[in-house]
Order: structure tokens, then C-alpha cells, then sequence
């Protein structure tokens, strides 16, 4: 049951970049322009290599599912999906995979960045951890939080900047 969550987190993230490229068209069409466009080829692989980890580690070192941990990390990874999901439906066509930013566009300040200038991040994060502890593969969780550590320290300081926070 496991690969088949991993297969379904694969395909929810090529979903996501349907809508993300689709969201990039209608932002490009509006006046948008791009920023940081160095790092997203780093940030897709390491979430590729996210995904791989999730079934390679578990296979080829024989991770066991631990009940006490696999449970909690599966409603973590469930949360984070919502949280994520929030993100997308709240910045509607405004949302990408991208750092595309609308001149003169007001911020926006529905669902989870009334709170939060990146609550995304915090759902990248959570899940990033949880996604391979659901099958105890602890080096894919400990390598994805250490470069998406290391990546987001970038992206979004590029964010911060364009987006005039401080």
C-alpha cells in the first residue's frame, strides 16, 4: 500500500504542474515576470529524488512499516496535502511552481497567508519528513530535509525580494 501512496503523491504532483503551468500562461499573459529561475531546476529534482527515496529505501534496505510511526507520518503527509491545496485554491490563477510575480498585483491575504507568507513551504516541509517516515526511510527523510533546507533558503529570500518583504 505504500508504493501505491507514493504513485498517488506522483500523480497529484504532475497534476500540480498542469495547474502550475497553465497558472504560468495566465501570468505571463497578464505582465508577469519570472524570478529565481536558476534554482527550480534544483527544486524539481530534489522533489523527484524525494519520490524515488520513498521507493528505493524502503525496497532495497527492507524498511518495515513501524504501526507507532507509519500511522502519525500518513496523517501529517494527509494534512500536509490539504494545507497544500489551500495554498493553490487561495492563489488561484496566481499560484505556480514558479516564482512568477503580476506587477502592481496586490498581495493576497485569504485562506492560510492571512497567517503566513509561505505557508506552501510549510506543507513542503512537513510532508518532505512524514512522506518517507510513513515506511521508516529515514536517509530519504533526513537528505530531503537537508536540501530543501538548503533550496528554500534561497527561494525564498528571491520571494521575500520580490514580493517587497522584508
Amino acid at each position: 500500500m505504500y508504493y501505491v501512496l507514493i504513485l498517488a503523491i506522483g500523480i497529484e504532483r504532475l497534476v500540480e504542474l498542469v495547474v502550475s503551468n497553465r497558472n504560468a500562461q495566465w501570468s505571463f499573459a497578464q505582465g508577469g515576470k519570472e524570478f529565481g529561475r536558476p534554482h527550480y531546476v534544483v527544486m524539481v529534482a530534489i522533489h523527484a529524488a524525494l519520490l524515488i527515496g520513498c521507493i528505493v529505501e524502503p525496497w532495497a534496505l527492507h524498511r518495515p512499516f513501524i504501526p507507532w510511526l507509519g500511522w502519525p507520518m500518513l496523517a501529517v503527509v494527509a494534512l500536509s496535502q490539504g494545507l497544500r491545496w489551500w495554498c493553490i485554491t487561495s492563489l488561484g490563477h496566481r499560484w505556480n511552481t514558479r516564482v512568477i510575480v503580476l506587477p502592481e498585483a496586490p498581495l493576497v491575504q485569504r485562506g492560510p497567508y492571512r497567517w503566513l507568507h509561505h505557508p506552501n513551504y510549510v506543507a513542503v516541509v512537513a510532508e518532505g519528513f512524514a512522506l518517507p517516515l510513513v515506511h521508516t526511510a529515514w536517509l530519504t527523510a533526513a537528505s530531503f530535509t537537508v536540501a530543501n533546507a538548503i533550496l528554500l533558503s534561497v527561494r525564498i529570500r528571491v520571494e521575500n525580494s520580490v514580493l517587497g518583504y522584508t
